[in-house]
């Protein structure tokens, strides 16, 4: 389903964020947005843990040479939520971000403060009183996101409106009973790593690669090197060898093209990995894309 945040549409294709300031320049970063925006993409997507706050500012000092960008603008707050301090933690990254509004703020991860109504109540304060559009929740599970939208529906709150969510050809968080979820509530899907934080290139067959992001983040080791993720990859590749694309094409089409999928997050190092999935959405070919994900 395609959303539209105070007038201004969320494009098929985001801007993830997290390289800037952690494994790209402030001035590769601006790159990045520069191309973007030229590009069609209006969903710029950072969070307050990239960089301890670094990426929220670089693309803070972006927006404020580009006041007339229609651009949506997505964060992520870190748990724990607590009532008492969250609302200063979200004036600091409106403050690193520039702004008095921010279009869709996220929490980032589940966790058990969210089954309260105190943490709910202050959310809907937030949009009631105009410093947030959209109430996002990134990385919940299904039965999560089922009990705190109930909560929000019986206490008349502003409801989640968007998840976010590992999506790629090798792992997904993608339930059955999380999409039914967003179906009958309405809820659109963004959804982050679709080349698998690299894993999809093929490039860690032989041992991780100095300077990617699974050395700079070991913890997506533990998510992919499973044997399930690993044949995956060699259904991918053999999908490749047959069609005569190559394995990123094929990656990035698969989940451009994934039903219910609103936004797919590119990030990247430079435009070029903008320009792969650009390259990938005019891929639409159901019969290969459904051979590839028969098992």
């Amino acid at each position: 389903m395609s959303i539209t945040i105070a007038g201004k549409s969320v494009s098929a294709i985001g801007l993830g964020c997290a390289t800037f300031g952690r494994e790209i320049s402030e001035q590769a970063s601006y790159a990045m947005m520069d191309y973007a925006q030229a590009h069609g993409v209006t969903l710029f997507d950072t969070a307050a843990a990239y960089g301890a706050g670094v990426s929220e500012r670089i693309v803070g000092n972006w927006l404020a040479a580009h006041p007339a960008s229609s651009v949506v603008l997505a964060t992520k707050l870190l748990p724990p939520y607590e009532p008492a301090t969250l609302a200063k933690i979200l004036e600091q990254s409106l403050c690193r971000l520039g702004v008095e509004t921010l279009d869709l703020l996220y929490l980032h991860h589940w966790h058990a403060s969210v089954e309260g109504l105190e943490l709910l109540t202050m959310l809907d304060r937030f949009v009631r009183s105009g410093k947030i559009r959209a109430l996002g929740a990134s990385n919940f599970t299904a039965a999560q996101l089922s009990a705190a939208l109930r909560r929000q529906t019986e206490a008349g709150l502003a409801r989640f409106q968007v998840v976010q969510h590992n999506h790629n050809f090798a792992v997904s968080d993608l339930t059955p009973e999380l999409l039914d979820i967003c179906t009958a509530n309405g809820i659109a899907i963004v959804t982050y790593s679709p080349l698998g934080a690299g894993f999809l290139t093929g490039k860690h067959r032989r041992g991780v690669q100095a300077g990617s992001r699974f050395a700079i983040l070991p913890g997506h080791q533990d998510i992919y090197f499973q044997e399930r993720s690993w044949r995956r990859l060699e259904r991918l590749e053999a999908a490749a060898r047959r069609s005569g694309h190559n394995t990123v094409c094929l990656a990035l089409a698969w989940v451009l093209h994934s039903p219910q999928v609103t936004s797919v997050l590119i990030g990247g190092r430079t435009p070029a990995h903008l320009d792969q999935a650009f390259a990938a959405q005019l891929l639409n070919d159901p019969k290969l894309l459904a051979e590839m994900q028969a098992e």
